[in-house]
């Protein structure tokens, strides 16, 4: 890098229904300026389950997006979850970064559920006192993180950074609402087919975990309970009215989806409890495209007792009303969540 200074990254968040965008401009006291945000909808067989199935239907999406918005940017960020990451917290005797270095493979191994040499491995070390350190480990399959790499390649950019789902969304979190020192709060970020959850407890993160349950559970039940096709049950989804259904003619069955979400979240926070010292989530901050489904969040308020609020990850950011609508980033913000927390980063993070 010229002169050592590290450069803005364009956050590009592929999921299995959309693609978001967003570029921020860095400024003085920390401060970010929007410069794009956009997103596209992606086909439903161009990623399945986390796995790109048609590439070329994700780079076509994206790079429409890319022109569409001018994005003259290079470098790009890509954020990965689901079952080819895998996050551990270990303990290992006290040594010097050295000696870490040389030997975090054979210690990951023993913590991993993949083999070693299959995985991009990445720590940092937490806390450390006389005898031992306590170290986040981050590993993702080379052939998952590949497949990502190779989207941006094949757009004629750079794959600047790779980062996790759960990490982005926590850095958008506390850029906008800073670090919760005083109460421990539960990031959900739901998508069309993983929902992300990570655990901050007074400023740190302390669980992670990636659950197979998402928007898409919604759309099957319209479409199983209404006879719908998955573009019209989509469309109710998103708020529109088709025929006699609307959001709210339907709230029963979006009801009965948000209560089997709740229960896997309460199944989660419960294994949380049991492996740490709390007791009791006191917020729970909704990201991702399904977390605005009608009374989602005064379901997830009834079962697990806490607070629920939608996540602005534009809260903090400046941004000119001539050129962003207030209305399209109030309505999209939560779905662009971990894009927000990519472009936060620049190169060399």
């Amino acid at each position: 890098m010229l002169l050592g200074k590290k450069k803005s990254i364009v956050g590009l968040d592929i999921g299995s229904s959309a693609i978001k965008l967003v570029e921020l401009k860095p400024g003085k006291g920390g401060r970010f300026s929007l410069i794009h945000a956009a997103h596209a909808p992606l086909s439903p067989e161009a990623i399945v389950e986390g796995t790109v199935m048609d590439s070329s239907l994700v780079v076509e999406a994206a790079q429409r997006l890319l022109q569409e918005q001018g994005v003259k940017n290079p470098s790009i960020g890509i954020s990965l979850s689901g079952m080819s990451v895998a996050i551990r917290k270990i303990q290992v005797p006290a040594m010097s970064e050295a000696e870490l270095a040389e030997s975090i493979h054979w210690e990951a191994e023993q913590y991993l559920p993949f083999d070693v040499n299959e995985v991009n491995l990445d720590y940092v070390v937490l806390s450390q006192d006389t005898d031992n350190m306590d170290v986040l480990l981050v590993a993702a399959k080379k052939d998952r993180i590949a497949d990502y790499t190779g989207i941006i390649t094949q757009l004629g950019r750079v794959p600047a950074l790779v980062d996790v789902d759960v990490f982005a969304l926590q850095n958008a979190y506390e850029h906008n609402y800073g670090v919760a020192q005083d109460r421990v709060v539960a990031l959900v970020n739901i998508g069309a087919h993983i929902l992300n959850v990570n655990i901050l407890a007074h400023g740190q993160s302390v669980f992670w975990r990636d659950i197979v349950f998402g928007g898409n559970a919604y759309t099957e039940a319209i479409q199983r309970e209404l006879n719908l096709t998955r573009e019209q049950a989509e469309a109710v989804k998103a708020g529109e009215q088709l025929g006699d259904h609307t959001p709210q003619t339907i709230l029963g069955v979006l009801n009965g989806v948000s209560e089997d979400l709740a229960a896997e979240l309460q199944k989660t926070f419960e294994f949380f409890y049991t492996t740490s010292s709390h007791d009791q989530v006191e917020e729970v901050m909704l990201a991702g495209g399904a977390s605005q489904v009608l009374n989602l969040d005064g379901v997830l308020r009834e079962r697990l007792g806490a607070r629920v609020e939608l996540m602005n990850p534009f809260r903090e950011i400046h941004y000119s009303e001539s050129q962003f609508s207030p209305e399209w980033l109030n309505r999209h913000a939560p779905a662009m969540a971990v894009a927000v927390g990519m472009g936060l980063r620049s190169t060399g993070d």
